[in-house]
């Protein structure tokens, strides 16, 4: 099923789900404030020139995606949530580590801003 926007995706979540990807969307919101919300592959994301965040909500977890690959120790610091290709999940059993995901969003728009 296509999604029309952000807002349509989380409404055909469970209400922990949605609740958490409300609060990632107002942190992108918050910390890149040239971004705009749309959909892409079907899963809500930012763009800001071109797409730098994508964030979706699975049966388990909490995906965000494209992985960063310019911070080495951010990276570090992620690797228990990263997944072969780098992609991150974070587990809907655990606290959602906000912080953690804000220095994500802005990696990822540094690395995807000026390309």
């Amino acid at each position: 099923m296509a999604h029309e926007s952000q807002e349509a995706y989380f409404e055909t979540l469970p209400a922990e789900a949605k609740t958490r990807l409300q609060r990632l969307q107002a942190s992108v919101l918050r910390l890149v404030p040239g971004a705009t919300k749309c959909i892409s592959y079907n899963m809500p994301a930012f763009r800001d020139k071109r797409v730098f965040f994508y964030f979706a909500a699975f049966k388990k977890h909490i995906g965000i995606y494209p992985p960063v690959t310019r911070d080495a120790a951010l990276i570090q610091e992620l690797a228990p949530f990263r997944g072969p290709k780098g992609n991150l999940s974070f587990p809907l059993d655990q606290p959602l580590p906000v912080e953690l995901i804000e220095r994500v969003i802005l990696a990822l728009h540094r690395e995807y801003e000026n390309q």
